[in-house]
């Protein structure tokens, strides 16, 4: 009689146990969600920031048409970074991979200003690298805070 006694006991605490470990894991989550969002925002503002500064540096380096084909390919990467976090944030839940169609902006980005005369290739493409950079400074900020 001592083990069906013990044994409602035994459930109960299984189940305060699964329910308090289900509930650091939904808070984990949620924390990782949390810093997951901040990191886009962060990468987001980083990227604008740099490409402010940079299109100026080249409006007086190079002058407004080279320029304007760096902020066409600065343009090009924030959507680029945008499609990448879309895609991310419906990995696991809607999708197991990621899509292609981050490559096709890339590749019509690149044939165009190959096709057309009046872009030039090393300043869009160049710019389109900008979130790359701001890619290496969160990652420098963050390895030197540690």
């Amino acid at each position: 009689m001592n083990s069906t006694d013990e044994t409602p006991q035994l459930t109960e605490l299984v189940n305060e146990e699964t329910t308090l470990e289900e509930s650091g894991v939904i808070k984990s989550s949620a924390d990782s969600m949390g810093e997951y969002q901040q990191l886009k925002q962060e990468l987001y503002l980083i990227t604008v920031s740099i490409t402010a500064v940079a299109f100026t540096a080249v409006v007086c380096l190079y002058g407004l048409r080279v320029a304007g084909n760096y902020l066409l390919g600065a343009v090009t990467g924030v959507v680029y970074l945008r499609l990448l976090a879309r895609d991310v944030d419906r990995l696991g839940t809607e999708t197991m991979k990621l899509s292609v169609n981050r490559q096709a902006l890339v590749i019509v980005l690149m044939l165009v200003a190959a096709k057309w005369n009046q872009l030039q290739i090393l300043p869009v493409f160049l710019g389109f690298l900008t979130y790359k950079a701001a890619l290496l400074v969160y990652l420098v900020r963050i390895l030197s805070s540690d």
